[in-house]
């Protein structure tokens, strides 16, 4: 096999990004905690698209994690321009206020992380955005009795660039 993107699997990350006109969802899997302090994470853009001109300028984000409930808007997201389209209103996304930045959170997805950016990496094809995570939000719904997370109360879902495809996360193992 020749050498290329391989890793799987991706995460499947809506982020949204306030623009000049109005706020961008952009879909991608190129994306990584990397740090726990400060908790840092990690989005891969391409800088012809749309979404990198609007990140780079304003400098924050949200990375919202969708369930397959959202996958007809994640791939409307993915798949459009939003040069082109409005895709909250296309794909069927509420926008709501974040708390600490100033990109709109996605309502509908059950994991919303607010982030600034604190540094761009050139790379090749894509430019690595560095960001702190500044706040994390939570659907109540997804918590189990002690206030953690449950994934079994939510339908994530992943994405394997070696035949691009979508597939949901199975059930725990350990």
């Amino acid at each position: 096999m020749n050498p290329g993107t391989v890793l799987v699997p991706c995460p499947v990350v809506l982020l949204s990004v306030a623009g000049e006109d109005r706020p961008n969802i952009i879909t991608l899997s190129w994306v990584a905690n990397v740090c726990s302090k400060p908790p840092t994470v990690v989005v891969g853009i391409r800088p012809e698209r749309h979404s990198y001109s609007l990140v780079k300028e304003a400098g924050e984000f949200v990375l919202n994690i969708p369930s397959t409930e959202q996958i007809e808007g994640t791939e409307f997201a993915g798949t459009k321009s939003g040069r082109d389209f409005d895709k909250f209103a296309e794909a069927g996304f509420t926008p709501e206020p974040a708390t600490k930045i100033n990109a709109p959170m996605i309502k509908e997805c059950p994991i919303n992380i607010e982030c600034k950016t604190t540094q761009i990496i050139p790379l090749g094809t894509h430019d690595l955005f560095v960001a702190e995570v500044v706040a994390v939000h939570v659907d109540e719904s997804t918590l189990n009795e002690k206030g953690r997370f449950d994934a079994s109360k939510t339908s994530l879902f992943t994405y394997l660039p070696l035949n691009g495809q979508y597939w949901t996360l199975g059930k725990q193992i350990s």
